[in-house]
């Protein structure tokens, strides 16, 4: 194996035994902040992130074609339109947003089909 892959094994390794513990803390921060009614929302994009970074370590790790990790930047994206949404607003009526995430989808969707076919094609080819 290079060392570019055992590094992300390592990492991978490390991130699987502490992301637990730290999903758990984040739990009950939000269960003890939501009792004496205190806005906590971040602990839960802390959770996200947690998770999102393991994942894409994951698909590096283990060599993950761009097709699987598509679904992921989807995620992403969504999320990150979720949060500009929450935080700051988007000035536009919640039909349009509508409208934005389904054409976001559409593109993804798209993606995600061209990268399929293109591992398709190379498997046949290999």
């Amino acid at each position: 194996m290079e060392e570019r892959t055992v590094r992300l094994h390592k990492i991978l390794l490390l991130l699987l035994k502490a992301i637990p513990m730290l999903l758990a803390v984040t739990a009950l921060l939000n269960t003890l902040f939501s009792y004496f009614d205190i806005e906590a929302e971040y602990l839960s994009y802390i959770a996200a992130a947690l998770v999102i970074v393991f994942l894409y370590i994951a698909s590096y790790a283990f060599h993950f074609c761009s097709y699987h990790r598509m679904f992921l930047h989807y995620f992403v994206v969504n999320l990150g339109l979720n949060v500009w949404d929450y935080y700051w607003g988007i000035p536009i009526s919640d039909k349009s947003l509508f409208m934005v995430y389904m054409i976001i989808t559409g593109i993804f969707l798209f993606l995600i089909l061209y990268y399929h076919q293109k591992e398709v094609k190379k498997a046949r080819n290999a």
